[in-house]
């Protein structure tokens, strides 16, 4: 299964993307319907689940549904850094806080590491290099003794144009002599494929590679507010009647072709949406299909630049 769920939209109501529409929200059905979603999504076979406190409830949804299992096989990976602040408010104008100090990872372990044994990742939630994360010694070392101690795999999430400058700059890090980063979330999709520039070196070095945002926040589906995407979308529209399969399965399906050895991470919100994104299991784009694909980049500042414009909804 070269698919995992990442439960951003099951935690909170509201996520970064190019959609309009607002509802109100009936919290206890909400909650009903996420875990719906992650049972459908263990009985579909996926088993690799990817949470964080700044996803809303997602944090005590997951333990709860995991109290129902006995399945070693499951995977979870969590995050410190963020706060979700919102408190599923609609009109929330401030949704997360970003803290990337040794009291937030100390304070937000306590409650993750109730996920053990089943915890297999912890990742620092959004490195940038504004942050200085990444030069804290006192978080190194704490990650490294909890690396250690509960023998789990450190990993970081990356955000915006300097990714993969990040990544290198993780890369350089050891404590006692070891590499302290294990895995790498990194935004990568048709638009933004700038990880392939380093891909092979994670590979060689034997890191795990999750793959977040492949569906670029809905920027892949056909939108009338971006014309300058529309040989895209034509592409896209051509390459899903031709697999008979949705647009969300052949990019998913690209991501996991074009980075080897990758996990794709699904955003699904409901099980339909889930179902139709395993559908990227069902076949190959060919290489000439892949070249066509490849073809469509944007250069990281522009993607990014897109993307800081999107809402909250």
């Amino acid at each position: 299964m070269s698919l995992g769920l990442g439960t951003a939209a099951l935690g909170r109501p509201h996520y970064i993307n190019v959609r309009q529409e607002r509802s109100k929200l009936d919290l206890n059905a909400f909650r009903k319907q996420s875990f719906a979603v992650l049972e459908n999504a263990y009985q579909l076979g996926v088993r690799y689940f990817d949470t964080a406190p700044g996803y809303g409830l997602a944090e005590d949804l997951l333990l709860e549904w995991l109290s129902t299992k006995t399945d070693s096989s499951i995977e979870i990976a969590t995050k410190w850094g963020y706060t979700y602040v919102a408190n599923f408010d609609t009109n929330a104008k401030i949704h997360e806080i970003k803290e990337h100090s040794l009291e937030k990872l100390n304070a937000q372990w306590e409650h993750s590491k109730r996920f053990l044994p089943h915890l297999k990742v912890y990742q620092i939630h959004s490195v940038t290099l504004e942050t200085g994360v990444l030069e804290n010694k006192a978080v190194l070392e704490r990650l490294a003794f909890l690396k250690k101690e509960y023998n789990i795999e450190i990993g970081l999430t990356t955000t915006g144009k300097n990714q993969i400058e990040v990544i290198k700059k993780a890369l350089a890090i050891s404590i006692d002599g070891k590499q302290l980063f294990d895995a790498f979330q990194v935004t990568y999709n048709i638009l933004d494929q700038s990880l392939s520039a380093i891909t092979n070196q994670l590979i060689s070095r034997n890191k795990r590679i999750i793959i977040k945002e492949a569906l670029a926040n809905g920027r892949l589906f056909r939108n009338k507010n971006y014309s300058h995407y529309n040989n895209i979308y034509t592409a896209l529209d051509h390459l899903a009647k031709n697999y008979n399969v949705g647009i969300d399965a052949i990019a998913l399906n690209y991501c996991e072709q074009t980075i080897p050895t990758s996990l794709v991470l699904s955003g699904a919100s409901n099980s339909e949406q889930l179902k139709q994104n395993l559908k990227m299991n069902i076949f190959s784009l060919s290489k000439n299909e892949i070249m066509l694909l490849n073809s469509f980049k944007t250069t990281p500042e522009l993607y990014w630049s897109e993307r800081k414009k999107l809402e909250w909804n």
